[in-house]
């Protein structure tokens, strides 16, 4: 079992920043994929980000909406990710997840609750 907490969430106008960090405990994958993905109401969820490591080495992939903005980093020694978010608009209003997976998995195996990004205009 993997358990992944979000934090980092609020309130923000636009142009403004914020980071959220995912936080990673019990299992540990040696490949794997760690993903951010933003639910905004009324509408499905949406990658935003995602951090890939396994024998081919290591990949960052952003969505095209968030390019230039948003920034995944990690701090290997706290098992955390972080998504860096700056110049924040309206429309990244949404709770953002992250998740992760195996590599050699289709789909994303464990979730965080969540947390809530609002930018206002």
């Amino acid at each position: 079992q993997v358990q992944l907490v979000e934090s980092g969430g609020g309130l923000v106008q636009t142009g403004g920043s914020l980071t959220l960090s995912c936080a990673a405990s019990g299992r540990i994958f040696r490949s794997y994929v760690m993903g951010w993905f933003r639910q905004a109401p009324g509408k499905e969820r949406e990658f935003v980000s995602s951090f890939s490591f396994g024998l081919n080495g290591a990949r960052t992939d952003y969505a095209d909406s968030v390019k230039g903005r948003f920034t995944l980093s990690r701090d290997n020694a706290k098992n955390t990710v972080y998504l860096i978010m700056n110049s924040l608009k309206p429309q990244d209003t949404a709770v953002y997840y992250c998740a992760v997976r195996r590599i050699a998995v289709s789909s994303y195996e464990y979730w965080g609750q969540g947390t809530q990004v609002t930018v206002s205009s």
